[in-house]
């Protein structure tokens, strides 16, 4: 697929980084810093343009003539909805992407049609963060959690410790547990290496372990895995912009939340904005700021501003001085192990949670969802099988017939809204939703292939 990138910014440079690293793409990234540039073009195999996105001649430069993609991920909206118009009325461009922050934008979809603004599909990074932190605080036990088919199936993930519930037992034992709760172990991951969960498999301390279950079953398995923990009360957020005001907002309804914002503008219009939230002026890595608003008390912390050290810095001073829990925003990669394996409890990447939304516009095959696991190493896809079993790969098959690459598990399948968990007899139908589990990146394009049509469907 032919690509261009508009930003080699934090969100451009993943995006890019992730989508070179596939044979089948040909990707071109604009930016107006050549610095960044070069140092994108030594590490990757991709072509860089020097220059204004929305600019006619450099769209032309980037070979907008015969891209199949453009995806404009810049820090302005508007550059980004100018270079989707004219992407579309110069250079007919089948697919265009654009990243949207402003809530003004977002709350006036119809401007996004052929007939007006020509955005094929909006991203709101912001939004999408927000929503899979609020995840983590509904599930305080897991490491991550994902929907897929709307919602009616999450997958999550649990790191087993010692001496709980988990370890010194095999996979089937929590089934044992449950036999009321249909629930599958997609994956285990063990000093960074994947292990096929077999039913005999003995969980070890430091385990990640990723399961697969109907919505409404997710907090008994999640019970079942991990200890019982207090249920959540406080939160205190380190960050008002765009995620912390979201988020406090959605969290405010049933939690008691404190908002940490060291500029006066932003804390007065918050405080207009929340009704519940107390919003406090001040800086998150002062700690007699903290211990004066009785840090020990809070459940969960959650660093969200723009700067990794300082959220890595109120984090880890934070879990010292008594919070139970700690999330951190960090953008850099090179971080995010590094801190995870310290006082942090959760490192929350948003360039991982925004690439699975983007692929899912670029994978072959009928593609729905895509969500980086294992900071980007895995995917978790939501796909959805067409045909009938002359012209389909996987309809009409049950999964133990359906030649799967090694290291892709098919984990759940959803029917209209029947959720059933798969087993090596589960029948796959056209029209259901598959989600797989894929341990190696490098067996993307032949899933892909599993799920595209051949000749004879009609």
């Amino acid at each position: 697929m032919n690509i261009i990138i508009l930003g080699a910014g934090q969100v451009g440079s993943t995006v890019a980084t992730e989508l070179a690293r596939e044979e089948a793409n040909e990707i071109t990234i604009v930016d107006k810093d050549q610095a960044i540039l070069s140092e994108l073009q030594d590490r990757l195999d991709l072509r860089t343009i020097c220059g204004n996105g929305s600019y006619p001649n450099i769209l032309e430069m980037a070979g907008a003539d015969d891209a199949d993609m453009l995806i404009a991920l810049t820090n302005s909206d508007e550059i980004n909805m100018m270079a989707c118009q004219i992407a579309s009325s110069i250079f007919h461009t089948p697919t265009k992407i654009a990243r949207i922050r402003s809530s003004e934008y977002l709350r006036n979809p119809d401007l996004f049609s052929p007939e007006s603004i020509p955005v094929d599909f909006m991203i709101s990074p912001e939004s999408l963060v927000t929503d899979y932190i609020h995840h983590l605080i509904e599930h305080p036990s897991a490491l991550q959690v994902l929907d897929f088919a709307g919602g009616k199936v999450q997958l999550a993930a649990v790191k087993a410790y010692d001496s709980g519930p988990l370890v010194g037992h095999a996979i089937k034992t929590v089934r044992q547990h449950m036999p009321d709760i249909d629930m599958r172990v997609a994956a285990i991951f063990r000093d960074g290496q994947s292990i096929k969960p077999s039913a005999e498999c003995i969980v070890e301390a430091g385990d990640e372990v990723y399961f697969i279950a109907a919505r409404e079953h997710i907090p008994a398995v999640l019970s079942e895995m991990r200890k019982l923990e207090k249920p959540i009360k406080r939160v205190m957020l380190a960050g008002g912009g765009n995620i912390g005001g979201q988020l406090a907002a959605l969290l405010e309804k049933d939690y008691q939340v404190k908002v940490i914002e060291r500029f006066a503008g932003r804390a007065k219009q918050l405080s207009g904005m929340l009704d519940s939230s107390i919003v406090l002026l001040g800086d998150a890595a002062d700690p007699d700021l903290l211990t004066e608003e009785s840090i020990e008390s809070m459940d969960i912390f959650c660093a969200l501003t723009n700067d990794d050290e300082a959220n890595i810095l109120s984090s880890m001073l934070a879990k010292r001085l008594g919070a139970k829990k700690v999330m951190s925003l960090i953008n850099r990669p090179a971080y995010v192990d590094l801190v995870e394996s310290g006082l942090i409890d959760i490192a929350i990447s948003p360039h991982q949670v925004t690439i699975g939304t983007l692929l899912a516009h670029i994978r072959r095959g009928d593609v729905v969802a895509v969500h980086a696991l294992r900071r980007g190493s895995a995917e978790a896809i939501e796909a959805i099988a067409h045909g009938d079993k002359s012209s389909s790969k996987v309809v009409g098959r049950s999964i133990e017939q359906i030649k799967l690459p090694v290291g892709v598990t098919i984990s759940a399948i959803v029917r209209g809204d029947e959720v059933v968990i798969a087993h090596h007899d589960t029948m796959i139908e056209s029209e259901d939703h598959v989600i797989l589990f894929l341990t190696d990146k490098k067996k993307i394009s032949d899933v892909e292939r599993l799920f595209q049509v051949g000749f004879t469907y009609f």
